[in-house]
């Protein structure tokens, strides 16, 4: 951290900052230890906190959904499994409210995005300190925790949304249905340049949104809790416990509209004007 007894400012600096690994102007690689030199080393920079912890929650995600499935039973189900049924038949039954085509992997992809979602939101409650104290006593100066406070990583999952939209809109109308809805509509074949712009702008407004709805609240959330932390000790009990309790509503609720939204997306996607 930026010297024993930081200022406000250079205690926020420092909790707002990834641990980036890349090429620093001089051509050697290393992390960036500074703001500045963070952003010196360009776009090819990599996130390594971001990248860990989302892997670190996605294979947690995994482990407990496949031991809940080996330790399936027909009789009396554990609370592990009670917990995955509960899971599996609410995103489930989302599933089969909104989406109006037929796909095997929407309903897989809902689940795994609401929990791994959920997941990386639900880092936002560890106290602020407490992961990068222990890292910065292993030499570690910067730790992020939450990958969802990272614009990176949002966006990386709504890209991979988009990917499926586009696959899934040539898949069921065909190219040319495709590139038709997006310049055909929804003045006709004598206003084609307008609609393709008015069309294109809605298509790429979409992991745009997606990403930044996600991004934008848990910055936001994580922000307030780094403002807490800088206050008297009496201050941060009596603002931090209302504030995590509240927070826990914006973790799940964000999770599930990502999820809702994606699924939105794949079903007009599959829907053959």
């Amino acid at each position: 951290m930026a010297g024993a007894n930081p200022t406000p400012s250079e205690y926020i600096q420092h909790h707002l900052q990834n641990l980036t690994y890349g090429l620093h102007p001089d051509g050697t690689m290393g992390f960036a230890h500074t703001a500045k030199e963070a952003a010196e080393m360009g776009f090819w920079a990599v996130h390594v906190d971001t990248l860990g912890w989302s892997i670190f929650l996605g294979l947690i995600f995994i482990f407990m959904f496949r031991k809940a499935a080996k330790l399936a039973t027909t009789g009396v189900p554990g609370g592990l499994q009670n917990f995955v049924e509960i899971m599996v038949e609410f995103v489930d039954q989302s599933v089969k409210d909104t989406f109006h085509g037929r796909s095997s992997l929407i309903a897989p992809l809902g689940l795994t995005i609401f929990c791994w979602v959920f997941l990386m939101n639900l880092m936002d409650l560890i106290p602020v300190d407490f992961i990068p104290t222990l890292f910065l006593l292993m030499g570690v100066e910067h730790m992020k925790i939450v990958p969802t406070t990272d614009v990176n990583a949002t966006l990386g999952m709504s890209i991979s949304v988009f990917f499926l939209i586009i696959y899934y809109s040539i898949k069921v109308k065909g190219v040319s249905g495709f590139v038709g809805e997006l310049t055909l509509q929804p003045f006709g074949k004598w206003m084609m340049p307008f609609n393709l712009l008015l069309e294109g702008v809605g298509l790429i407004a979409k992991p745009i949104s997606l990403a930044l709805r996600l991004f934008g609240n848990l910055y936001a959330g994580e922000l307030i809790f780094i403002l807490i932390a800088i206050m008297p000790f009496w201050v941060q009990w009596a603002l931090s416990v209302p504030w995590a309790i509240f927070h826990i509503l914006v973790i799940t609720l964000q999770a599930f509209i990502f999820m809702m939204l994606t699924i939105v997306y794949l079903s007009l996607a599959c829907e053959d004007h």
